[in-house]
Order: C-alpha cells, then sequence, then structure tokens
C-alpha cells in the first residue's frame, strides 16, 4: 500500500518513511499544502498522513481538498493538540488525530486500525511473490519453484527487503541500517558478502527478476 506523508518538518518524514518502509507500505512525501494535493491526485494512495502548520496552503484546506476527490482514510499528526483542533479535523473528515510527539509504533498501529475500518482486515503476514519466488519473512521461508531454499536469517531480511521495493535503488548504507540497524558495526562489505550469496542461491538466466548492481550507487530488485 501506497502512503503520502504531507509535512514541513524533513525530519519527521524520514522517521515516518524509515519505520512504515519496514512495515512493508510505500512512503511517497510533499512538504507543502499545494504540493500534497498535487502528488495526491497523481499518485492517488491507500493513505495520507496530514500535519495541518503547512506552507502555501494548510492541512485543513488540504484535507477539504482531498475529501471533496476522494474518501481515502486521513490520519492528521500534528502539534496542534487542543479540542478543538481535533474536532475540527475529524469534522473536516479526518479519520484519526495523533499528536505529536509521537510514538512511531502508535502511528503504526493507529494506520492499521483505519485501513482495517475502510477496507477490511490487514494482512500483517509479510509476503512478496514472484514468478517462481516467494518470499514469507513471517515464517522466514524462501520457496523457488515450490523448493524451500536454506539460508540465514538476514540473507532472508535483505532478500525480502528488497523485493518489496521493486527497481527502486538503495545504497549499502540504507541497507546496512535497514536490515542491521543503525548500531551495527560492521561495514559495507557485509552486503556484498550477503547479495553474493543469496545470488548463488535463488538466481538463474531463465527468471524475469534478479538483484542488480548499480555501480558506484548500490543494490535493486530489478523486474
Amino acid at each position: 500500500m501506497k502512503i503520502l506523508v504531507i509535512d514541513d518538518d524533513i525530519k519527521i518524514c524520514e522517521v515516518i518513511k524509515l519505520y512504515l518502509e519496514k512495515e512493508g507500505f510505500d512512503i511517497i512525501m510533499a512538504h507543502n499544502g499545494t504540493d500534497g494535493i498535487n502528488m495526491f491526485k497523481q499518485e492517488m494512495p491507500d493513505l495520507v498522513i496530514l500535519d495541518i502548520m503547512l506552507p502555501k496552503k494548510d492541512g485543513y484546506e488540504v484535507c477539504r481538498e482531498i475529501r471533496k476527490i476522494s474518501n481515502i482514510p486521513i490520519i492528521m499528526l500534528t502539534a496542534k493538540g487542543e479540542t478543538f483542533d481535533k474536532v475540527l479535523g475529524l469534522e473536516l473528515g479526518a479519520d484519526d488525530y495523533i499528536v505529536k510527539p509521537f510514538d512511531p509504533k502508535e502511528l503504526i498501529a493507529r494506520i492499521k486500525a483505519v485501513l482495517r475500518r475502510t477496507q477490511g482486515e490487514v494482512n500483517d503476514e509479510k509476503v512478496v511473490v514472484y514468478p517462481n519466488l516467494t518470499i514469507n519473512l513471517t515464517t522466514y521461508e524462501v520457496k523457488l519453484e515450490d523448493r524451500v531454499i536454506e539460508m540465514p536469517p538476514k540473507e532472508i531480511e535483505l532478500l525480502y527487503f528488497l523485493a518489496s521495493h521493486p527497481n527502486k535503488v538503495f545504497t549499502r548504507e540504507q541497507l546496512l541500517d535497514n536490515i542491521w540497524g543503525y548500531n551495527f558495526m560492521g561495514d559495507t562489505r557485509t552486503v556484498d558478502v550477503h547479495i553474493k550469496r543469496i545470488r548463488e542461491k535463488i538466481e538463474k538466466d531463465k527468471y524475469p527478476w534478479r538483484i542488480k548492481t548499480v555501480w558506484g550507487v548500490g543494490y535493486k530488485f530489478e523486474i
């Protein structure tokens, strides 16, 4: 599912992006109200996270504009915590309202709750499927042509992360941060070694997908 984050605080946007991508969501961002509305019309996301105090057009106006054309879920995420602000946001059509500072885990729970109400049950099982390849992060199992491929956890996590973002390039540093965590003391060669091992186990010329090296940048799961 695609989530549009409209917030002028770039650091908050990056934190939200980091946590939600780990949950399997695709994140797009806008940093003012006008760009937010335009991006909404272009991308048609599944959910919007919306700040109120925005340049050009505030969050209330953005909410009104979106509600004229769509019933897509909107969660307001803002420092304005007065009861009046919450009531106004909800009356304008927001589905939920979270006050900053916020716990990213609470935001994730609220997103899933809103999606359950608006689109039915969200499947928490993390599975990516491509022709002849299934990666199940819930059971930590990789299948190639219905044959289970033995892989250690980090290889599965790395493969799942790349395959969850097809054709998107990640630097080695980004892969280290997302798979091994910010406190990992190793270097980027760790990523190269794991990619090499994954390729040896699953890649064949006949498949329409592969892990591609983007020279000078990093890797992507290419379709």
